[in-house]
């Protein structure tokens, strides 16, 4: 059976949107949600704290929309919290 729920995709601003349309190319057939934290950019700028709440809250967001898997599309967030959200997230994060 096919899950047709859409992929999530997360930046702290506009950048993220060149990964959301490679997403889109290489899976057309896909949904995707794409969330810029443009209220709080720059997250570079963040403690390492703030960076992981901030983190947390979007993919928090994310999952509330039912997405099957979520692209962290944010430099930051990969460098600093990628570990901690894919801990405390039992779900698919890339």
């Amino acid at each position: 059976m096919a899950d047709n729920r859409p992929i999530g995709v997360f930046d702290s601003g506009l950048g993220g949107l060149t990964a959301m349309a490679t997403l889109m190319r290489a899976l057309p057939g896909e949904d995707i949600c794409y969330l810029g934290d443009t209220g709080r950019v720059p997250y570079g700028s963040r403690s390492p704290e703030t960076i992981e709440k901030y983190a947390g809250e979007d993919v928090a967001f994310l999952k509330s929309l039912d997405v099957k898997a979520i692209v962290v599309a944010c430099g930051t967030v990969s460098a600093v919290a990628l570990h901690q959200i894919k801990d405390t997230y039992p779900m698919s994060i890339y």
